[in-house]
């Protein structure tokens, strides 16, 4: 038998539309199946709470085995789980091509789409994971949804007790200007004589920057705009991602087929599609292809992506970027998102941090625990937290001036870790922005 890690890793696309995938007797054998490799092998048992998990029970079975676990004591393992990918990219050495055929994270999905088949679901996670719907249901009305989503003494209490929202977790903020419609109202002037005039480009603006962060949009379409290209916003739908956490794979479907419809004309008009979060680049990428593998559609889009820093670095390799980046007092912590990892295109937000000059960039290369509604919901976001330390505590040793992550939601996780860990004299950023929003402010850029 060949030891694994030998060769690139590879993925099957996942057999969803198969009644087998939703056999409980055939999921349970898989399980089982993986579980003992995991049992003898234990190389994940700091990666997340599921192995820990997973490894307690077979620990403390009466035989030491897995023979003596029950099938439903695995659910608690499969609920620890973020879909981060890191035991897939980084840890498994079992992963395909090897015999063993391991996907722990896709398994997991497949325990999770069984469940949801069977009216096993999550009201607040599904609820919660309707992205769409309540950025549109909170923009008319941000400043009020704002502050009972604030550490508000009143309505946390409330949301904790009715939504299952943990009145501990900073929740995002809602904004009444859209990213989409500011870059219709005010665009910025494009360079017509930078270097990379040449390159058109769509951004994606996906639904977290669309309700809850336009400034990182704006911060891109500013600083491609100073670099010359010619760049259009497009939102059709949300990616997907808070369905595919539910194991709702047929709506996860739904909305690959919706966007792409909306960004392949695009492609046909010569533009890149660039994406502005690591999920929605991931989804795009990687899961849209494993899900919907026969459609050609889905093939070429994701073949057109590339992630925002990944585009950057590219200007900056082939044309060269507009001089005039100024340093960053303090230096940067650069955390590389689980999802911007899973993308096999490289540390790109640490590259692209590292092209503005005189400024001490560190990196970190470990999952922030959030996962999404996992670290806003009342039963898993104390587990969020201890996962997220490791990251907090690296973050606080580098004592920058400035933290930034590809993934928003984790960048502000690690931040309330930070704030929790950390000592009357150690230093804690007072935000986390997208790396983007610090190229933009190193421009210069009003952002």
């Amino acid at each position: 038998m060949k030891e694994g890690s030998t060769e690139a890793p590879t993925r099957h696309p996942l057999a969803w539309e198969d009644p087998q995938f939703y056999d409980e007797a055939a999921l349970d054998a898989e399980l089982r199946r993986v579980f003992d490799i995991c049992h003898g092998c234990r190389r994940c048992f700091n990666l997340c709470d599921s192995f820990p998990r997973l490894f307690d029970l077979v620990d403390e079975s009466p035989t030491g085995e897995l023979d003596e676990v029950k099938s439903q004591d695995f659910k608690s393992v499969v609920d620890a789980c973020t879909l981060c990918d890191m035991c897939f990219m980084t840890k498994c050495p079992y992963v395909p091509p090897h015999e063993f055929d391991l996907d722990f994270p896709h398994l997991m999905l497949r325990y999770r789409a069984t469940e949801a088949r069977n009216g096993h679901v999550n009201v607040a996670a599904r609820e919660l994971g309707k992205t769409d719907r309540n950025g549109r249901l909170a923009q008319p009305v941000a400043a009020l949804a704002n502050i009972a989503a604030s550490h508000n003494p009143v309505t946390r209490p409330v949301m904790e007790a009715v939504a299952g929202i943990s009145a501990h977790a900073d929740l995002p903020r809602y904004h009444s200007r859209t990213f989409v419609m500011s870059a219709k109202q005010t665009p910025p002037q494009r360079d017509d004589t930078a270097p990379a005039h040449a390159r058109k480009a769509v951004l994606y603006a996906t639904c977290f920057v669309n309700y809850n962060k336009p400034r990182t949009g704006e911060a891109a379409l500013q600083v491609l705009a100073k670099n010359g290209v010619e760049t259009q916003v497009v939102y059709p739908a949300c990616c997907g991602m808070p369905f595919l956490e539910q194991g709702d794979i047929a709506k996860v479907a739904q909305q690959a087929r919706k966007v792409s419809a909306a960004l392949i004309p695009w492609i046909d008009r010569g533009y890149d599609i660039v994406t502005l979060t690591a999920s929605c680049g991931l989804m795009l990428k990687l899961e849209w292809p494993l899900i919907l593998p026969d459609d050609p559609g889905i093939k070429r889009l994701a073949e057109a992506t590339v992630d925002i820093a990944e585009y950057v670095v590219d200007i900056a390799k082939t044309e060269g970027l507009v001089p005039g980046l100024k340093p960053i007092d303090g230096g940067v912590s650069v955390h590389l998102a689980c999802h911007a990892r899973a993308q096999n295109m490289g540390p790109k937000a640490a590259e692209m941090m590292r092209l503005i000059p005189d400024t001490k960039v560190d990196v970190i290369e470990r999952c922030s625990g959030h996962g999404g509604t996992f670290g806003v919901l009342k039963g898993t976001h104390e587990v969020a937290m201890k996962v997220g330390v490791p990251v907090a505590k690296t973050a606080l040793t580098q004592a920058h001036g400035a933290l930034v992550s590809e993934c928003p939601l984790a960048g502000k996780h690690i931040l309330q870790v930070m704030r929790e860990r950390a000592s009357a004299d150690q230093r804690v950023p007072a935000e986390s922005v997208h790396p983007i929003e610090l190229l933009a402010r190193s421009y210069g850029l009003d952002v």
